[in-house]
């Protein structure tokens, strides 16, 4: 019997036991290659899945018989009776193969010894319903499409511990259907964001992956050199800057991409060091147009993932209907706490509000960094239904514009539900000399000891001052949000192949 322990090491690490079977696989594989059999071939020509035949099938009553031929390939799980009854699971779901001497030659009965669990088979047979009602192929043939030479988890503890399944993720998704469905509910979430966007006439387009200057977000990046040219560059925390670029240059007024960034920083159930977003920008919207966008296309996702408009994460009831609340970061800080920040207008106080609040003065060296600490520690986790965070300071959104009637805050906003942010958006910034200063001050910050501050950009200053139109911008992170939709505990989870610290 095979257990769980015996597949967690790396292929060079294998265990005495699992070797033992390994050793009989190849004596099996060597086998039919004496048969002139070839165990790894080129191609099968499959005719129908499992779920298919289940369905088209299903009037069948039992013990009935058809002549109806098909032809299905899928893995071998589990097999019996010296291989007479296996199941074979295919990308689809399961099917009975049964493989009995009416039916099959000598010599393919012999055969049948050399099959294991986790081979990967094709099997031509007739369809039918045994006399206890499970939808069955009746084997005429059957060939060995791959001789799978490690075997699979024990079948009744199957592969449960989370490093191995994250370390190893095409064995969590051959044994775990759970695992299977939250990688195509990523997928029908990427896919309906496209079509949305699509349908609203904004523009997919690509941006560079590797920047000169690590921008368009406040985050510490990852650091690379190209030899050919000898260039230090970074890793892109944030494709905003190279779209609006896109803006100023109008080959479209709307344009998105679904993009891989990456952030050199710590890793957490809601954090991997590379992840997805989709970012969009919009000419002449600000950042209230961006705030119905984001309502209508999560719903619109949320609706053809789930068919309902509430879902269940954890053992919190999410709904999705709106209007969402649109509240601002200071007044939600208020409810918390009763303190009022846009009543503070002296450092020292802000300071000492924050003192009073429990939270540690470390790096709160202005204002809105101590607004943000103050959210992040009493607000953001009680956020569980779906709201617009509105009016953040202009000291940490050195992007976004400043609010038309109040310069202490921007119009930016940061949807969240669950307790997490899944969405931030600005009217964003078209003065250049306003962004300079901002990239001024950001500089600052960072010659203070912020490794996260934005670094000055000067091409993008430029673009700015040949004219970008008003514009609404709006980044929402994927992985969270199928997160959310799939029932996650852990971003690892939604992510086919999380970044993980190699075995010692």
């Amino acid at each position: 019997m095979t257990t769980q322990a015996h597949v967690e090491t790396e292929s060079t690490l294998i265990s005495e036991e699992t070797n033992q079977f390994r050793a009989s696989r190849l004596e099996k594989l060597k086998a039919l290659r004496e048969a002139g059999v070839n165990p790894y071939p080129y191609t099968y020509d499959v005719t129908h899945y499992s779920d298919q035949i289940h369905k088209d099938y299903d009037h069948l009553e039992d013990g009935q018989e058809t002549e109806d031929v098909v032809k299905i390939a899928g893995r071998i799980r589990s097999m019996r009776n010296n291989g007479m009854f296996i199941d074979l699971h295919d990308t689809h779901g399961k099917i009975q193969v049964f493989s009995h001497k009416s039916t099959l030659c000598e010599e393919m009965i012999a055969r049948l010894k050399q099959l294991d669990v986790g081979d990967i088979i094709g099997v031509t047979g007739l369809v039918r319903r045994t006399p206890r009602g499970e939808i069955t192929i009746n084997t005429q043939s059957y060939d060995v499409l791959c001789k799978s030479l490690l075997p699979l988890p024990e079948k009744f503890h199957g592969l449960s511990d989370i490093e191995t399944r994250h370390r190893h993720r095409y064995l969590d998704l051959i044994m775990n259907e759970e695992s299977r469905n939250t990688l195509r509910t990523r997928s029908q979430v990427v896919s309906g964001i496209r079509a949305y966007l699509q349908e609203k006439d904004f523009l997919e387009v690509e941006t560079p992956m590797l920047h000169n200057i690590a921008g368009g977000a406040l985050a510490k990046p990852f650091e690379t050199h190209h030899n050919a040219l000898d260039l230090e560059l970074f890793l892109r925390i944030a494709p905003e800057l190279f779209l609006k670029k896109l803006i100023v240059g109008g080959v479209s007024d709307k344009v998105f991409e679904i993009n891989r960034c990456f952030r050199n920083e710590g890793v957490s159930p809601k954090h991997n060091p590379e992840f997805t977003s989709i970012e969009l920008y919009q000419a002449y919207a600000d950042y209230n147009d961006m705030m119905d966008l984001t309502e209508d296309m999560m719903q619109s996702i949320v609706k053809k993932v789930h068919g309902t408009m509430k879902i269940t994460y954890g053992e919190n009831e999410i709904d999705f209907s709106g209007p969402w609340p649109r509240k601002s970061m200071t007044d939600l800080i208020k409810e918390q706490t009763g303190v009022d920040f846009m009543d503070i207008t002296d450092l020292a106080k802000a300071k000492a509000a924050a003192k009073d609040m429990g939270l540690s003065l470390d790096g709160l060296t202005t204002w809105g960094k101590i607004v943000e600490a103050a959210f992040d520690e009493k607000v953001e986790h009680t956020l569980i239904q779906p709201i617009h965070v509105i009016h953040h300071p202009v000291e940490i959104s050195p992007l976004a514009k400043v609010h038309r009637d109040d310069p202490r805050i921007t119009e930016r906003f940061e949807t969240f539900m669950n307790g997490w942010e899944l969405g931030n958006a600005f009217s964003e910034l078209n003065d250049p000399i306003d962004q300079r200063q901002r990239f001024e001050h950001q500089v600052e910050q960072n010659s203070m000891g912020d490794d996260e501050a934005h670094q000055m950009d000067e091409d993008f200053i430029m673009a700015l001052e040949y004219g970008m139109p008003p514009t609404g911008g709006l980044g929402i992170g994927i992985d969270r949000f199928v997160m959310l939709l799939s029932n996650s505990s852990s971003i690892r989870e939604v992510i086919a192949f999380p970044t993980m610290r190699p075995k010692g």
